[in-house]
């Protein structure tokens, strides 16, 4: 038993732990967007399909011998890729620089999905074998002891690596040395598996007689469990027909739709990676579990009402956006997956075939899991411009529990009955409620796209008022810059790019000195990061402008698609747009010998209100900083409701000897709320009048001591920057202090 639970245990855990580690070699080539865990989550949904297939029919149609042996024969070709990619690469999981996307790459799911199936995707498919095939060893092995012990093992596994990797490993270890532990414990598995195939190889006889197959616990499949003898469980009971079928279908495939858009909503208003993709994957986890242990942990009173309940704080969740605390909406969101899972995986487990036919009902189920992920990635995005899976996975949970309450059991009090109706009734009027509360804006709308990067809106607000009529873009939930219609405030100053902020401020102060040196005032300025265009509001004549943009819906818009906005076409100063991921980009050109030597080098990119922290990184500063002018200064926009992100600015100002000052802000007329903080090499930059004078908050930080932590392309974790819901006016640890003004005075130039 010990050598069989050792190696379920330990193929439960390195099949989950090695998920998020490869969402987040992902992740920086591919825009640091939720899409990518999606995608990623599709590949793994698609691989743990085929192994289950091969699992069962390994051991369905091969004898004990024949299964042993050929298990092993794929466990050394999957040992030998390791070693080679580990040879080769210098890394056993590390994509090379050959997958990087390229400008002209349109199918970034596919290519992502390729990645992965070259870099991980044989041993990935080995570890979903093994919980069937083993099981299915030791009971012939053993066949006097049950195989359910080992499923309670394959479950604490899964939840131990889903669980323990953003709070023990991401933080604290690298994706080179967790690489490299995951091989090892590859290593480990081989040698366990090989200890279960010499043991049915010693205790089996050829004639013994196989077991029903069931599959580990797995997303979009159902995880194995003691079954219930169901009332159709007679021998010769009969094959279930399509309409059963297509149920088991439709009920799995509805839930991993869920599982999914859970994860879209959550990772697109705070940052993509692991933290947050795991919480989703665990609950419905969780979910298979209850629901395939027995059919009394499913009651469909009391989980309709608990439905009701958790669509409408979703709906309150999505009326409020970004403003509502990281906590609740985990919270909320959390609760509504587990219901609407639940009520999901309750009526398929109250669906499941007679014994005989279980394989072919686990396949179906997992069938319809990839069938989950292909809608949320390929189907959704050409079918909506909208994120409509989330609500209407909402809704599709609210009617499979309203049609499993409709079935009205023998002897019904008239008492039960009016429940039942008033539950029915609620559970309509709360999935029209979010409906209608997700479409409330689509009046505005003028238009509406989505794809790989994000969903992206362009409303119309102000009708009624010529002064305030205006075109507002829109990423996610957040707004990214408007421009008014009227034509003498068509180039107005707006949002986070007005002479206070800390763009404009950065940008006046750099002309202030080079007028004063008497030279040229003309800058060149590069933004990472396109919305409207509207930082090309603050240029001037002479100046020129390099936009890096990775959404082609974006910069279609910004040149003028639509006629919305104009700032690129009507700037002064000399614009272009490079397309692509900025990172990528900027690296591409030191490559071809090209440093851009920009006197303000901004970082402006969010995906809806999340910042790429591939973006951010120690390494990306390092890159930043080589595109710099002498005197170049970095502007970062690190507004956030959700993250601190001045703590992990300064230690990267320290870490290259730059000064820091940080600028808030405040929303006032055409003024957006905003936080930057400025990194220069001179550290007399920020004592000068256009800070001193300045209305916006300005102070000048210093990092004393050792940073907490530090963002690097190896380690890092948006959990180091949770905050509360409030953005701190002070938003600093106990290590920054404020700078201390240059000693000896250094004397400032003459203002004009």
């Amino acid at each position: 038993m010990v050598r069989y639970a050792l190696a379920i245990f330990t193929s439960a855990f390195l099949l989950f732990g090695v998920q998020p580690l490869a969402g987040r070699y992902a992740l920086p080539w591919y825009g640091g967007t939720p899409a990518v865990w999606t995608a990623c989550m599709l590949f793994f949904q698609a691989a743990l399909l085929a192994g289950y297939a091969y699992a069962h029919g390994v051991a369905s149609r091969l004898r004990p011998r024949t299964q042993a042996l050929l298990h092993l024969g794929l466990l050394s070709v999957a040992v030998a890729a390791l070693a080679a990619r580990a040879f080769w690469t210098g890394s056993p999981l590390a994509p090379g620089d050959g997958w990087r996307p390229g400008v002209d790459d349109h199918q970034p799911v596919l290519r992502l999905m390729g990645m992965l199936a070259v870099t991980l995707g044989l041993p990935f498919f080995v570890l979903s074998t093994t919980g069937p095939l083993l099981q299915s060893w030791f009971a012939r092995a053993r066949p006097g002891r049950s195989p359910y012990v080992l499923y309670a093992l394959s479950n604490a596994g899964s939840l131990l690596a889903l669980l323990g990797y953003p709070f023990l490993v991401e933080p604290w270890v690298g994706r080179g040395a967790q690489a490299w532990g995951w091989a090892v414990g590859f290593g480990l598995f081989v040698v366990l598996v090989l200890a279960c195939a010499r043991d049915v190889l010693s205790r089996t006889t050829e004639a013994q007689a196989s077991v029903p197959e069931v599959p580990s616990p797995v997303p979009g499949a159902p995880v194995e469990a003691p079954v219930e003898a169901p009332v159709d469980a007679a021998a010769d009971a009969p094959r279930p027909g399509v309409a059963r079928t297509l149920k088991w279908l439709g009920l799995s495939m509805c839930a991993s739709v869920l599982l999914l858009a859970t994860t879209n909503k959550l990772s697109q208003d705070v940052a993509a990676g692991p933290f947050l993709w795991v919480m989703p994957l665990a609950v419905y986890l969780v979910t298979f579990i209850l629901a395939f242990s027995r059919e009394s942990f499913y009651l469909r009173g009391p989980y309709s009402v608990a439905l009701i309940a958790a669509v409408a704080l979703v709906s309150y969740a999505q009326k409020e956006g970004p403003t509502l605390g990281l906590g609740w909406q985990v919270l909320f969101h959390a609760f509504a997956l587990f219901t609407g899972a639940m009520v999901c995986h309750g009526e398929l487990f109250r669906l499941r075939p007679a014994p005989r036919h279980l394989s072919a009902f686990y396949l179906w189920v997992s069938v319809g899991g990839v069938l989950g992920g292909v809608f949320v990635n390929l189907v959704a995005p050409a079918l909506f411009t909208v994120y409509w899976e989330h609500p209407l996975s909402l809704g599709a949970c609210c009617a499979v529990s309203l049609a499993g309450m409709m079935r009205r059991p023998p002897e019904e009090k008239r008492m039960a009955r009016v429940q039942r109706t008033l539950r029915g009734a609620m559970l309509v009027l709360v999935a029209v409620n979010l409906g209608l509360l997700v479409s409330g804006a689509q009046g505005r709308v003028r238009f509406s796209e989505r794809n790989f990067f994000g969903m992206v809106q362009v409303l119309e607000q102000g009708r009624n008022n010529p002064k305030q009529h205006q075109y507002t873009l829109r990423h996610g939930a957040i707004t990214h810059g408007w421009q008014y219609i009227e034509p003498s405030r068509r180039n107005a100053w707006t949002s986070y790019y007005t002479p206070q902020s800390g763009l404009g401020l950065a940008l006046a102060e750099q002309r202030r000195w080079r007028r004063a040196l008497g030279l040229p005032t003309e800058l060149r300025v590069g933004m990472l990061g396109l919305g409207v265009g509207g930082s090309a509001a603050l240029m001037e004549a002479g100046d020129q402008l390099r936009f890096y943009e990775i959404n082609p819906v974006i910069i279609a818009l910004a040149q003028g698609q639509g006629g919305y906005f104009s700032y690129l076409k009507d700037s002064v100063a000399k614009t272009e747009v490079v397309e692509g991921d900025a990172r990528i980009s900027l690296e591409q050109e030191l490559e071809h010998g090209q440093p851009q030597a920009f006197d303000v080098l901004a970082l402006d990119v969010f995906s809806s209100d999340a910042i790429p922290v591939h973006l951010l990184t120690h390494e990306a500063v390092a890159l930043y900083r080589k595109h710099l002018a002498p005197h170049g200064v970095l502007a970062l926009h690190i507004s956030n409701q959700h993250l601190d992100l001045v703590p992990i600015s300064v230690t990267h100002a320290s870490a290259f000897g730059m000064s820091s000052t940080l600028v808030i802000t405040e929303t006032k007329d055409d003024t957006l709320a905003s936080i930057w903080i400025i990194l220069s090499p001179d550290r007399e930059f920020a004592w000068g009048p256009t800070f001193t004078r300045s209305l916006s908050y300005v102070r000048r930080l210093a990092l004393h001591g050792e940073p907490d932590y530090a963002w690097t392309d190896e380690r890092s974790s948006v959990l180091q920057a949770l905050r509360g819901p409030k953005i701190p006016r002070d938003s600093v640890t106990e290590k920054i202090r404020d700078a201390v003004a240059p000693t000896p005075p250094v004397a400032q130039p003459a203002s004009p």
